[in-house]
């Protein structure tokens, strides 16, 4: 009998929420602004983008937190994906671990492009561009 496991199975614990949290963003975004979600470096250019016209509406933070915390957790799989990183979690907040053992919090840098502080497209090409000197 032979056995097969898939890519979710093999992951820790730790990525359940935010997988969940990404795919739930991919999903709203296909719906919803009719903008398809590739889990690619070049994806968060769009997110970056759509964070910055929430901001221009001037949502109150309560109403766009678990947008926020979506786009945050796509960016966080966009980073796992393209530096072998890996989802850590304490105290109900959520990181990735790059293979250099850096830690990223994609979360609150979504929340961080939302003051107009932020990018999750710099921040991840900064976790890949540190990844892939070691």
């Amino acid at each position: 009998m032979t056995t097969v496991t898939t890519q979710q199975e093999t992951r820790p614990s730790a990525a359940a929420k935010p997988v969940r949290w990404a795919a739930d963003a991919v999903a709203a975004m296909r719906e919803g602004a009719r903008l398809r979600l590739d889990y690619s470096a070049r994806s968060l250019w769009s997110i970056d983008r759509m964070i910055e016209d929430i901001r221009q509406e001037a949502a109150p933070y309560e109403a766009v937190e678990l947008v926020l915390r979506g786009f945050g957790s796509y960016a966080g799989e966009v980073i796992a994906r393209q530096t072998g990183g890996e989802w850590w979690s304490s105290g109900g907040d959520h990181w990735i671990r790059t293979p250099d053992g850096r830690l990223w919090d994609p979360i609150d840098e979504a929340r961080r492009c939302y003051t107009g502080d932020g990018s999750l497209r710099l921040l991840c090409r900064d976790a890949s561009d540190g990844a892939s000197r070691t």
